[in-house]
């Protein structure tokens, strides 16, 4: 019995540990996405799938090499009518049977392909596409850090406005016992007292959808990062910097992965269009093939002479050439096809410039916006609790009334919420800001 109570105490603490929350810094976050979020894990596999692709192209160059077997068995011979003259008969005819009735063979055969631009391109083509996977990984793991960041930022400003809502809370409850005290001696109207519960009402009740709004943020965040939903996580209470970046400083946006990833796609279909061309060239190859064959009356199989059944080898080696000379122009309509694709992605190089050198500026323009508007929150924030702490101390005096309370109150709140507003616009364009420089992930240095 003792064991047992041990055993389930044991069970009850490792629980309670599982239970914990995990602090995450953002760091934290953006770390176990990479490890773990299904978009990194198949952007690595297209990276080693790539490999595997380059080696399929490879292959084409090298010998081709394969064996065959077979074993016939022919119940009807065919009979052939040849002319008796030629055997010493003039006018007659003869019926002939070639053949027998069982035949079994086996051989191998190589090919060589000894030119054929198509197998050349592919070998120019392979090492760009194994580039052109690992920068679309790297594109990949900076759109998770990316969502990832900006989800962690809103979970932390909700978590914020939470704060500002259980703080107020807070003091309109000690306003509340101060008035139902007031009113208990009869200071105080019936009215000013329901007013102040129902102002605590509402207030609880914004508190309880912050929370479900937390929670449901959190569970976004755990989705973008790959992470079990059922896991506990708290975000740390930190401070963040407001830093004013290096705003004068225009990004090359022709080392950014996107247009990086175009650049490499382009090439790729530079190479397609190469590929297509080379239909117009002539191939050559080497082929050579070894056989053993075996005919008899019966089975050849472990069959000897006396049997009936004879067996014999034979070999070939040739060189095949091929000269296209006229294709009905389906290759001049495919290397068409490939220039049009590629006449398209210049098009998108140009837009994606375009779209790059807008996301910047409007970064920079939003980190401006939002560091004045910081400035101004912050020190609305200090005067509106100056406003609301001078006002308290009248209503308690009775040199205002609860109106002039409860304003100031909604004021206080709505300073502190604009703050936190501000602070989140600001996290959210710095990341847009890091982004266009082609630095996100320095987010995980930090």
């Amino acid at each position: 019995m003792k064991t047992k109570l041990i055993i389930v105490f044991l069970l009850t603490f490792a629980l309670s540990i599982a239970q914990e929350e995990k602090p995450l810094t953002l760091k934290d976050a953006i770390t176990y996405a990479l490890q773990n979020k299904a978009d990194a894990k198949k952007a690595k596999l297209d990276v080693e799938n790539s490999e595997y692709q380059i080696q399929e192209v490879r292959s084409r160059a090298l010998p081709q090499i394969s064996a065959s077997g077979n074993l016939n068995h022919n119940p009807i011979l065919q009979t052939s009518v040849i002319d008796g003259s030629s055997f010493g008969a003039p006018g007659s005819t003869i019926q002939a049977t070639f053949g027998q009735k069982w035949t079994s063979g086996a051989g191998v055969t190589l090919q060589q392909a000894l030119y054929d631009q198509s197998v050349f391109i592919g070998l120019k083509a392979a090492k760009s596409t194994r580039e052109f996977y690992q920068i679309n990984a790297q594109l990949t793991e900076e759109q998770i850090i990316e969502r990832v960041a900006n989800a962690y930022y809103q979970v932390y400003v909700t978590r914020q406005n939470l704060n500002v809502i259980e703080n107020n809370l807070k003091n309109t409850t000690k306003v509340r016992d101060i008035i139902k005290g007031q009113y208990d001696n009869g200071l105080a109207k019936k009215i000013d007292l329901d007013r102040i519960i129902v102002r605590i009402s509402n207030i609880n009740t914004q508190r309880q959808q912050s929370i479900n709004a937390i929670s449901l943020q959190e569970n976004s965040l755990k989705f973008l990062m790959g992470m079990p939903i059922e896991t506990n996580i708290t975000i740390p209470q930190t401070k963040f910097e407001v830093t004013p970046n290096a705003l004068s400083e225009q990004p090359d946006v022709t080392s950014r992965t996107e247009y990086l990833l175009l650049k490499k796609n382009e090439q790729l279909l530079e190479f397609q269009k190469k590929s297509v061309q080379a239909g117009y060239y002539p191939t050559l190859s080497l082929t050579g093939s070894y056989n053993y064959i075996g005919q008899g009356p019966e089975m050849p199989w472990f069959k000897k002479p006396t049997d009936g059944v004879y067996w014999s080898d034979y070999a070939a080696v040739g060189l095949n050439l091929n000269i296209p000379i006229f294709s009905g122009f389906g290759t001049r309509a495919k290397v068409r096809q490939a220039e049009n694709k590629l006449q398209s992605i210049k098009v998108d190089l140009e837009e994606t410039k375009l779209s790059l050198d807008l996301q910047y500026d409007n970064a920079k323009k939003q980190i401006e916006n939002s560091i004045v508007s910081i400035n101004n929150q912050k020190e609305n924030a200090k005067l509106a609790q100056e406003v609301l702490t001078n006002t308290n101390n009248n209503y308690i005096q009775g040199l205002a009334s609860l109106t002039d309370l409860l304003d100031a109150e909604n004021a206080l709140v709505e300073a502190q919420n604009n703050y936190t507003t501000a602070i989140l616009d600001y996290k959210l364009a710095e990341i847009q800001l890091i982004k266009s420089k082609g630095e996100l992930k320095t987010l995980i240095n930090n």
